[in-house]
């Protein structure tokens, strides 16, 4: 028996629903927090080490580069626990239905959108 269904192979023409954006958003930022975790506790390790080190990692951290990195697990941190609330929300039995799933997505990126911008304003 042959499969006649279509095979899309782009996958820039696929549109995804914002809950399937929210749920991938928030796995991403999850990625983000194991790396980040990692790098950030490397850091305070130097940052003990002596007050040559800390001096070093606190001129590292004030270039544009290190603003960037800092902003980008702190948006992590922003958008995971926003998303994290979004289930915990979910959980009481509130947004289960589509439409209230696609509420709460929805609310989750602006609100995350929200928190971070406001973090780049506050590391830039």
């Amino acid at each position: 028996m042959q499969d006649n269904r279509p095979v899309n192979l782009d996958l820039t023409t696929i549109r995804f629903p914002v809950t399937a954006i929210s749920s991938i958003l928030h796995r991403i930022s999850g990625v983000v927090l194991f790396a980040g975790v990692a790098l950030l506790l490397w850091a305070l390790g130097e940052s003990v080490r002596s007050e040559e080190a800390f001096n070093q990692l606190k001129a590292c951290l004030g270039t544009g580069l290190g603003k960037l990195i800092t902003w980008g697990i702190v948006s992590a941190v922003v958008y995971h626990f926003v998303a994290g609330i979004k289930h915990l929300i979910m959980d009481t039995g509130v947004g289960e239905s589509l439409e209230g799933g696609r509420r709460l997505a929805t609310a989750t990126l602006v609100v995350a959108a929200a928190g971070i911008a406001l973090a780049g304003v506050w590391i830039w």
